[in-house]
């Protein structure tokens, strides 16, 4: 009973750590609406700056006060992230903000390896709190119980700094309606570069207080973010005390789970201390289905602001079929062009797959108008059934190839069954929760899928030994898989599902069954993600686990979203620049996250529509003005007049002027 007892306090110390993440993540989210990815870089930052703080300062001003200090440089460092960068994207699609977060998290984890190097870095005990007390006969660390009383000490902070203060009230007024307070004469950008500053800060804190307790790694940021988007969300997006009570769930069932350890369940050993991988997403799922709005959370509140309207998609000219033809037959030559540098085919094979891909998740993304951040679960579901098939059933390879896309439609359906339930953020983090414990089984279930170190020796046939060969198979897998969503697109199911993410009300008034079509959606996206899986598991000869982990999706996202998601030629683009970029900058500096970073940051700030969206802007533009007699509008001048960070088109008016296109145009069914 003493060591249950211990290790429920030991989950009440983690809860307070995780809390103050969170909390950060909570107010960040609640008033700017950004999903900050970047905010457990904001967590690392904090423990690294505590270690340098405390080791030059501390023997002159002590270990507290220069403990103090790091959550303070954290929190300047946040404003001024805020104020150079994210205050020119607030108007921007809110999955561009999620985009350019996320580079800031590879510009900050190369900061740091640069500045600390790769190295653990342990700091001092806590003086004053470094020994320990006994209960019921087991020592339990002091600095432990002080972290227990921290959480609740900085919620009540918080919450005081939140209902008693002017600052707190228009914090809580921007939370419900940021539009309106900006109308009542607020100035919103200073609002939003304190209360990003404030999030910085309490992320900050979080990292510091855990320098006595445990090294600083460079893997801290990306596990810390994962954690409190957790929390973040079972705990309702925007409520304080909804995230300190799903902390506090999370951490004392794992907790609990470490407690139990190895159990017999009718005859069976369960290892619940394995749970500990998973258990806060299966917490997450739970909540996610019974409570859609998190446990103490509410339904948005819609924004007025909904981003560039969208034209109908129309079916491709004559001219686009002949440049497509072309295309295809240049891609098939690739190989026998550059017989000299074999790299250069294995390297196709990499970007067809990746653009596949991206496709299947546009599709999801785009058309169907939801998001999703587990969408390399479809991707590892296709790969494992693949190299399954083969290996235990001795299936033929060819006949692998065709089963493995169904394995992953059958993952689907189940998944997306309870993820169109929800929408927004929930939605997408229901998916992360199903791909995260779909990573788990296969990491840990050594007999079946060969855990850690995935399964080997998953070659394709004999007679595609020859990279060429299946090089050319891919190309044509592809192909058919990208024309297929492009015909159900173009399918009476296709505008259904374009209509429903319009407008569901319309769209149910004509008898749209818009969750049906959603759910449908999830089957082609997810069979379609399951075919390119099964051809990187053939080309690379083996699969693991990181076939189906978040950086997998993360990718995913960052290729769809680079491309442009209001084209259908935005995926493929993308993932051809981002894999090449990636592959590219890899190979020529040690310090490629940063570069790759700053990279997609430029675009960011640059094509807010992507890249193929902002060529397709262009290429328009200069067809209307040639059609009216005017002068062709250069690219760059798109950049540098009103098509910059905002994404809003501007119209000119016969008279010369200019005016903003009207907010609310989606795409009407035909």
């Amino acid at each position: 009973m003493s060591g249950f007892l211990v290790q429920l306090l030991n989950g009440l110390a983690s809860a307070s750590s995780l809390f103050l993440v969170a909390a950060g993540l909570s107010l960040i989210f609640g008033v700017t609406r950004i999903v900050n990815f970047a905010h457990g870089s904001f967590f690392m930052v904090g423990i690294y700056v505590a270690y340098t703080l405390v080791d030059k300062i501390g023997g002159a001003i002590g270990f507290w006060p220069a403990l103090a200090l790091a959550p303070i440089v954290v929190g300047v460092l946040g404003a001024l992230i805020e104020m150079i960068l994210l205050r020119r994207i607030y108007k921007a699609p809110e999955l561009f903000q999620l985009l350019a977060t996320f580079a800031l998290v590879l510009v900050i984890k190369d900061a740091v390896l640069w500045l600390w190097g790769p190295d653990e870095l342990l700091g001092p005990r806590a003086p004053g709190l470094s020994a320990s007390v006994e209960i019921l006969g087991r020592q339990f660390p002091t600095y432990d119980l002080f972290l227990i009383v921290v959480g609740p000490l900085v919620l009540g902070l918080v919450w005081l700094l939140l209902t008693r203060t002017r600052f707190g009230t228009l914090v809580r007024a921007a939370t419900q309606d940021r539009e309106m307070v900006s109308a009542l004469g607020v100035n919103q950008a200073w609002l939003f570069t304190a209360v990003f500053a404030l999030g910085a800060l309490l992320a900050g804190l979080g990292g510091a207080l855990q320098l006595p307790r445990e090294p600083a790694t460079l893997e801290m940021d990306l596990n810390t973010i994962g954690a409190a988007f957790v929390v973040v969300v079972v705990g309702g997006m925007g409520s304080l005390p909804g995230a300190y009570v799903a902390a506090l769930l999370i951490a004392e069932i794992k907790a609990v789970c470490i407690w139990l350890g190895v159990v017999d369940v009718f005859g069976i050993d369960v290892s619940f201390s394995k749970l500990t991988l998973v258990v806060d997403f299966l917490v997450m799922a739970v909540v996610l289905v019974w409570r859609p709005w998190g446990l103490m959370g509410r339904a948005q509140s819609p924004g007025r602001y909904v981003g560039m309207p969208e034209e109908p998609l129309r079916l491709p000219s004559r001219n686009f079929v002949l440049a497509m033809v072309a295309l295809f037959v240049m891609l098939a030559l690739l190989p026998i062009l550059t017989a000299a540098s074999p790299y250069t085919t294995v390297l196709a094979i990499d970007l067809l797959i990746a653009a596949l891909f991206a496709a299947s998740l546009h599709f999801l993304m785009g058309p169907a108008g939801m998001h999703s951040f587990g969408h390399a679960a479809y991707f590892g579901l296709g790969a494992y059934g693949a190299a399954l098939l083969v290996r235990a059933s001795g299936m033929p390879m060819e006949a692998a190839l065709v089963v493995a896309p169904l394995i992953a439609a059958i993952g689907a359906v189940v998944y997306g069954w309870f993820a169109v339930r929800l929408s927004g953020v929930y939605l997408a983090m229901l998916t992360l929760a199903f791909a995260q414990i779909t990573w788990a089984v296969t990491y840990q279930w050594d007999t079946f899928t060969g855990g850690s170190n995935g399964l080997t020796g998953v070659w394709p046939a004999e007679w595609l030994s020859d990279k060429r060969m299946y090089y050319w198979l891919t190309l044509v897998a592809v192909g058919l898989g990208c024309w297929w969503l492009r015909r159900v697109l173009f399918s009476p199911f296709g505008y259904a599902l374009r209509a429903g993410r319009d407008s569901v009300l319309r769209a149910d008034a004509i008898g749209i069954d818009v969750k049906h079509m959603q759910w449908a959606a999830f089957v082609v996206a997810g069979a379609v993600a399951g075919l390119a899986g099964a051809l990187y598991a053939f080309s690379k000869g083996s699969i693991s686990p990181e076939s189906l982990s978040v950086g997998k999706s993360v990718d995913g996202l960052v290729m769809v979203l680079l491309g442009g998601i209001q084209t259908l030629a935005g995926p493929v683009v993308g993932a051809v620049t981002f894999t090449w970029l990636h592959d590219t900058v890899a190979r020529n500096t040690d310090y490629w996250r940063a570069m790759l970073g700053a990279i997609i940051l430029l675009l960011v700030l640059l094509f807010p529509q992507g890249i193929a969206g902002f060529v397709k802007q262009w290429v328009d533009r200069r067809r209307g003005a040639r059609q009216a007699g005017e002068a062709p509008i250069p690219a760059s001048a798109l950049i540098a007049r009103g098509d910059g960070p905002s994404g809003r088109p501007i119209a000119r008016r016969r008279n010369g002027s200019r005016d903003p296109q009207p907010r609310e145009g989606k795409e009407q069914m035909p």
